[in-house]
């Protein structure tokens, strides 16, 4: 069969059966379908994960990679981790923040994120003054040497993504993005607000 013929039979076909699909929804249930199934056997006494396990578990990992490189690739930068730089990116940004938004901007608790920036600041990277208003609140800034070291650092980051995602083409990349991107936006800013809430309490929250 001509691979466009099969290719219109196969969307007459999803479209009979979903009515309101677009074709997005098309070609994401081609990807499902058309994957390969490994079914390696295992014995029943091993603890084998459904699909929200394993996806939960290959998100882990990737990110336990991206941590180890990023923390080699920042060697020599004047950075000892990727959580220093997230604190600096998140300063230049966000325009001289407060130190409770830069610390729960890269979900850090308030005691580790407190020690992260007064690291930084004895390390000359990163100043605080208070604010015009309130007195009470310490805005954060990059000192000079903080910019020229974010700069160095930025290009090793960007290194390490490029390497991390090479295997992946660039549409790919969009397409993971688009499917991921609703899980961290449906748990953006819950880190802060559930600090003090048993697990229990959080799953109901957000399993509505």
């Amino acid at each position: 069969m001509n691979k466009t013929v099969e290719l219109v039979k196969l969307w007459g076909d999803y479209e009979m059966q979903n009515p309101e699909c677009s074709l997005d929804d098309f070609f994401r249930h081609q990807v499902t379908a058309t994957a390969i199934d490994e079914k390696n056997a295992v014995p029943d006494w091993q603890l084998r994960p459904g699909i929200n396990g394993r996806l939960m578990i290959l998100i882990r990992r990737i990110g336990k990679y991206h941590m180890v490189y990023s923390n080699k690739a920042l060697e020599g930068t004047g950075l000892d981790q990727i959580e220093e730089f997230g604190i600096l990116v998140t300063i230049f940004n966000q325009v001289n923040p407060i130190k409770s938004e830069a610390i729960y901007n890269n979900i850090i608790e308030l005691s580790s994120g407190t020690n992260m920036l007064n690291r930084l600041k004895k390390r000359g990277l990163i100043t605080e003054y208070d604010d015009i208003d309130d007195k009470r609140i310490k805005r954060l800034k990059l000192t000079i040497l903080g910019e020229e070291t974010l700069g160095k650092a930025k290009v090793r980051v960007l290194e390490v993504a490029r390497m991390m995602t090479n295997v992946l083409s660039e549409e790919d990349k969009q397409l993971c993005f688009q499917l991921l991107n609703p899980v961290s936006e449906k748990f953006d800013g819950t880190f802060q607000k559930f600090k003090n809430k048993g697990f229990d309490e959080i799953f109901e929250a957000m399993m509505k």
